[in-house]
């Protein structure tokens, strides 16, 4: 089976097809189809936005199409960076200005909870839309730490592991993050429904 993969965040493409790996699925990219053009991502929440990127390929493919969209929760901000987390200081994808954002206006700011989310959006291969949804929850460090990952990981701490994303391997990250638990919902709806 073949399903479509809707991004074009060459992070987001490595760490999909890592943790899908063992599944009997070719995971395509849009870079594998020569796709080039922007993918809309106008909606209110990151569920419209999984929406939108999947409806757009799905329409244009016809092929069974997955998409997610992303981002990082900080209740004491209002839930900023929110939907906007990729372009938080007005660069899409300058992680470092985002980063050095989020900690600006955290400065000052005690409660440090926040969690990552992910909302998948799934069309089969008859146009049926399926959505999955996997969170992380963890808090604002002090200051990055780590040089792994991408994104905000070398700010979200894990309590638990007493360290951030960014310092922890990436097959640790593939196993607990945000994206994995959405991936793994949907990859049990793939055994299930698809394969």
């Amino acid at each position: 089976m073949e399903v479509i993969f809707a991004s074009q965040n060459p992070n987001k493409i490595k760490e999909v097809k890592a943790i899908l790996a063992s599944l009997p699925v070719n995971i395509v990219s849009l870079h594998d189809l020569n796709f080039d053009e922007e993918l809309e991502e106008t909606g209110s929440t990151f569920q419209e936005n999984a929406f939108l990127k999947a409806k757009f390929i799905y329409e244009r493919y016809q092929r069974p199409v997955f998409a997610d969209d992303s981002g990082l929760i900080i209740p004491a901000l209002g839930g900023q960076p929110g939907v906007h987390s990729a372009r938080y200081s007005g660069l899409h994808g300058d992680y470092q200005s985002n980063n050095s954002l989020v900690l600006e206006k955290m400065k000052d700011v005690t409660d440090r909870r926040a969690y990552f989310l992910t909302v998948i959006c799934y069309f089969d291969s008859k146009g049926m839309v399926h959505y999955f949804q996997g969170r992380l929850d963890g808090a604002i460090a002090m200051a990055p730490s780590g040089t792994n990952g991408f994104g905000y990981d070398p700010l979200f701490y894990l309590p638990a592991l007493d360290k951030t994303l960014g310092q922890t391997p990436e097959t640790k990250k593939n196993e607990l993050s945000h994206r994995y638990r959405a991936l793994r919902e949907f990859t049990d709806f793939l055994k299930k429904e698809v394969i």
